[in-house]
């Protein structure tokens, strides 16, 4: 082939996805260099930019390569290839300095240290060995280390650190990992680790990592540094140190989760299946719920108390596996991680005091953790977005979500169409904020409950930090129809200031266009809302609802049955008082003051559901199974949000399938009533027995009403939403039936069915609505 015809196929591509911060510019250099091809790249506002030139075969092999092959942590979305006249003084292939303009490229989440970065951390011979700030362009904090679009040192809590000559070199080296890798440093020239007292003073010690396992063997609880904010660690198998850690933390009863060096560290007390152990193993690293053993060796009672399910996690920074391996002896190597079970356990919890978001700062760890820790491993690379680890379970569907966080977001969910920009606030519970660009919507990181100004602020700080990183006005902004939520505050607040319409949107509306808007469902829908709480518009508390969704338009065709809902909030914290609404709706209120004795407000329990003074009505599912935990007398206060209903899935998953009890409930023009199951409860059942029959009946009543609903109105498509889909018991059994009669059948997967996924279908409703 002559010299002519080798550089007269020539291509200007633009690249799209999650294409910047992930060593996407250094793997397009390399490739280029493979293949002999000349040109350049560099990052721009919507992704990244390329030219490149050379034999024809060869040109197209690369553009095959990169749509199809590209590093670890990318995703292309869009591979756009022009052809261009050919440039024949253009030589070499360069990595060239970034372009400004309107941001529309995605950003990319944190990752866990990569197999690579491991085997070198672990090398005595090598310069970063035990350096608990490794990383290179495939691994390491992302998101929560970014301040600005596009991806460059100068924009990551890295701009403080200048590079010794060595890392200067391998970031100018072709080939290398640290080619361009943006977070790169080393022990002479990174961040540095430190160990304080509770007060904050240095505790001047020769080895941190040797004195913080130290203190960790001998019973201490530890705050420690990771990505997006600190942990609270401890030795799991310490039942003193976990029930001090529960004391100090006011977590009475709320599960914590552990991390395990690897997988054997924990074969003898969960199940494990291949999806997984995958998704423990993978890049994002979440917390992923596995069932117990019962019949395990180890007990770990102090950790998860009562529950069916562990919260389990492996390392994924380097300081991580440094106390791993600091308490294994410190082996060379990486063989020691691979089938050799290691004895520590360890508590990780997010490092917060009650009711506060996760600590991210060094200064507010001292002021705010210093009561709960008896010392802080901390370092000096800030972190610039607050996240906490995500949390999944497997489903029968594929992994998810409780709690989306850290390694997943702000991966973009794709929308079945482009709109307005929209912001939304979410709700009150597990709140989340959205963002819209076109047909991206950006769900933020999980922030909390905003029952605390702390919490508050974090939402705050994450509306902005989305709006200023992603450069978005927003052109509307929708909120939850509750008046009293700091949610709703923040987007009347941010609606006047911004001069755009605000948009509010029903509770259980929002739980089901959020499932439209991850499958990408725009056409009309019949859906099941099942959730705790949410304000319906008639001013009562919804949570069992047959909702026709239309664009952006909503019909109420059907709810559970009304029941009292005795003292407001106080009902869903104390589940007793829902088994008294049942007992009162029965005419049997004459059993409350008895059943109940042990509660002062039992005695006037039936006087206060008399008449007008009870104004309080709930068509909620999640009340419904509290009034079955507590006429089981599986649980009558409980600890946490949705622990009653937890314990009782977890009860129907041990004790295995029953059958629907006959007659266990009534269908009368649109209300779902199952007061004949809830009577046959409070005569007396099994808890075993009686958790298995319930989510039967449950299941079996729930399909019914919306097969009939589905027929009657004309649609294929279900949607199922709301807190209670993360019930697997009851949507297996729910699912099975719905797709057995011919329906399709769309639950959350992407985005959490509880209210952190209410945001997304907050901002796809808004995107729709005429205005």
């Amino acid at each position: 082939m002559s010299k002519n015809k080798i550089i007269n196929y020539c291509f200007r591509v633009w690249v799209r996805g999650q294409v910047q911060g992930v060593g996407f510019r250094p793997f397009i250099h390399g490739l280029a260099t493979e293949l002999e091809l000349s040109g350049w790249v560099r990052n721009d506002p919507a992704g990244v930019e390329l030219m490149v030139q050379g034999g024809r075969q060869r040109v197209d092999q690369f553009l095959h390569r990169l749509a199809n092959h590209p590093p670890p942590l990318a995703r292309v979305d869009v591979v756009e290839a022009n052809h261009v006249e050919p440039i024949p003084e253009m030589k070499g292939f360069a990595i060239m300095p970034s372009v400004g303009g309107v941001i529309t490229t995605g950003m990319t989440p944190d990752a866990a240290i990569c197999p690579h970065c491991l085997e070198e951390l672990f090398d005595p011979e090598n310069r970063r060995y035990r350096d608990a700030f490794i990383g290179c362009a495939h691994c390491g904090p992302r998101y929560t280390a970014m301040t600005a679009i596009p991806y460059d040192r100068a924009h990551t809590s890295m701009a403080a650190f200048t590079m010794c000559p060595a890392c200067h070199r391998e970031y100018q080296s072709p080939g290398q990992r640290r080619f361009h890798s943006q977070l790169n440093a080393c022990p002479a020239c990174g961040p540095r680790l430190s160990l304080l007292d509770p007060s904050g003073m240095p505790l001047h010690v020769e080895d941190v990592i040797q004195a913080a396992m130290g203190l960790i063997r001998d019973g201490k609880i530890l705050a420690v540094k990771g990505l997006g904010g600190f942990h609270l660690m401890c030795d799991a198998r310490n039942e003193a140190v976990v029930a001090r850690l529960r004391a100090r933390k006011q977590r009475e009863e709320k599960p914590f989760a552990i991390m395990a060096a690897n997988l054997p560290s924990i074969r003898d007390l969960v199940h494990l299946q291949a999806e997984e152990k995958a998704l423990l193993k993978g890049y994002a690293r979440p917390i992923v719920l596995l069932r117990r053993r019962m019949d395990a060796g180890v007990s770990l009672e102090g950790v998860a108390p009562g529950m069916q399910r562990l919260g389990v996690m492996l390392p994924y920074t380097p300081l991580q596996y440094l106390l791993f391996h600091e308490a294994a002896g410190r082996p060379d190597g990486t063989d020691w991680l691979q089938e050799e079970p290691q004895s520590l356990l360890l508590v990780c919890t997010s490092a917060n005091p009650f009711g506060e978001p996760v600590i991210t700062s060094n200064q507010r760890a001292v002021e705010r953790l210093g009561q709960i820790a008896d010392a802080l491993l901390v370092h000096n690379r800030d972190i610039r977005v607050r996240c906490d680890d995500s949390v999944v379970r497997m489903t029968a569907a594929g992994p998810g979500f409780l709690r989306r966080g850290r390694g997943y977001t702000p991966e973009p969910v794709r929308l079945p169409g482009a709109g307005p920009c929209v912001l939304a606030t979410g709700a009150w519970f597990n709140n989340t904020a959205c963002i819209t660009r076109g047909q991206q919507a950006f769900l933020s990181q999980h922030v909390g409950d905003l029952d605390s100004p702390a919490t508050c602020r974090a939402l705050d700080e994450t509306v902005e930090h989305l709006m200023l990183l992603l450069r978005i006005r927003p052109e509307r902004i929708a909120c939850d129809l509750h008046p009293d939520y700091y949610s709703t505050r923040l987007a009347m607040r941010l609606a006047k200031v911004l001069d755009v319409p605000l948009l509010r949107v029903q509770h259980h509306h929002a739980h089901l266009a959020a499932v439209q808007a991850e499958h990408k469902l725009d056409r009309p829908v019949i859906g099941l809302a099942l959730d705790g709480y949410g304000l319906g518009d008639d001013g009562n508390a919804w949570g069992g609802e047959l909702l026709r969704i239309d664009g952006a338009r909503y019909q109420r065709l059907g709810h559970l049955r009304p029941l009292h809902l005795p003292g407001g909030d106080l009902a869903t914290r104390e589940p007793w008082r829902m088994a008294a609404a049942v007992l009162h709706a029965l005419g049997r209120s004459d059993e409350i003051p008895d059943r109940y004795q042990v509660f002062a407000a039992a005695l006037g329990m039936p006087k206060l559901m008399s008449g007008d003074r009870n104004p309080h009505l709930t068509t909620s599912l999640g009340r419904l199974f509290d009034a079955a935990a507590a006429l089981l007398r599986v649980k009558w206060v409980a600890r946490f949000e949705g622990q009653a209903p937890m314990l009782l899935e977890g009860m129907a998953a041990s004790h295995g399938p029953e059958v629907p009890m006959s007659g266990g409930w009534n269908l009368d023009r649109g209300v779902l009533d199952f007061m004949p199951l809830l009577a046959r409860l409070a005569d007396g059942m099994d808890p075993g027995t009686g958790a298995g029959v319930f989510h039967a009946t449950v299941a079996q009543g729930l399909a019914c009403w919306l097969i009939e609903s589905a027929l009657d109105q004309g649609v294929q498509d279900l949607v199922l939403g709301g807190g209670c889909c993360l019930n697997q018991v009851l949507m297996q059994d729910l699912v099975e039936r719905l797709t057995g009669a011919g329906f399709r059948v769309y639950k959350p997967q992407w985005s959490p069915p509880n209210d952190g996924g209410l945001s997304l279908g907050q901002a796809w409703i808004a995107m729709q609505a005429p205005v």
